[in-house]
């Protein structure tokens, strides 16, 4: 039997965005060059020197380390910037579909990401 599986559909994390989304909650970033495929609803970091997001390491120094965003789109950054919509504020976000840097490897990591999430208004739920 084919096993096929669906890939995340764009924005299916959000809950809800205030005053029914679109325009306040969310930004369009820039995710950098070397990200990689980043799947809807990754945790981000903004790094420092550039002001662009990359996935957001459990560890870190140069700013992305700190979780501050969710793209609401798939996007394929592995040569090139890719500008995106995503959410940066006043949202409420499913927690169990959320996506994560490969070293937030456990419970307990992506429990201070979304304690960092919701320093921005983004409550994971």
């Amino acid at each position: 039997m084919t096993v096929l599986t669906e890939p995340r559909r764009d924005g299916e994390f959000i809950l809800n965005e205030v005053n029914g989304g679109g325009n306040f909650s969310r930004d369009t970033i820039v995710i950098a060059s070397g990200a990689g495929k980043v799947q809807p609803g990754t945790a981000l970091g903004k790094v420092t020197a550039s002001g662009k997001y990359v996935p957001s390491p459990a560890t870190g120094s140069d700013g992305s380390q700190t979780a501050v965003a969710l793209n609401v789109a798939y996007v394929d950054a592995t040569s090139a910037d890719v500008k995106v919509a995503a959410i940066t504020r006043s949202t409420e976000v499913n927690g169990k579909i959320l996506a994560y840097d490969s070293t937030v490897n456990d419970d307990t990591k992506k429990a201070a990401k979304a304690t960092q999430l919701a320093a921005v208004g983004i409550i994971v739920r």
